[in-house]
């Protein structure tokens, strides 16, 4: 199951539940090319071959970080804040369920020990990329 977070038609963030599966030899991008994170989900056969490769150098302007969290383990609730940081919703993820942040703010609280495991673009500058509410 694919859930999309949205607050006055922008994404907050995209969820991908643990359950979350396609038929055999597919690829599905849940986020908008346009987006300076992107999140992907691929089922592949035995014996599919992605072909040896590398990324060209090529700069590009980001202006929002984007998260990509993996719940390894454990249950974690998700807050959802407006750009006046007023909360607006709130999600409960637990083990293998993945999500996006991709624009808003967000806290987190973890219901249970939890092991997460994040992915976001650098480099990071806290004076620069946090404000906390």
């Amino acid at each position: 199951m694919i859930k999309t977070i949205e607050f006055q038609k922008k994404i907050y963030a995209i969820i991908v539940k643990k359950n979350f599966k396609l038929k055999l030899n597919s690829i599905k991008f849940f986020t908008k090319s346009n987006y300076s994170q992107q999140l992907g989900y691929m089922n592949r056969p035995k014996g599919y071959k992605i072909p040896p490769h590398m990324h060209k150098k090529n700069s590009r302007k980001v202006f929002r970080t984007q998260e990509v969290l993996f719940i390894k383990k454990g249950l974690v609730k998700i807050n959802f804040y407006n750009p006046l940081g007023k909360l607006f919703r709130s999600q409960i993820l637990s083990s293998g369920d993945i999500i996006m942040l991709a624009y808003g703010g967000h806290g987190f609280e973890m219901l249970k020990n939890s092991e997460i495991l994040e992915v976001k673009q650098g480099p990071f500058n806290k004076s620069k990329d946090k404000i906390i509410f």
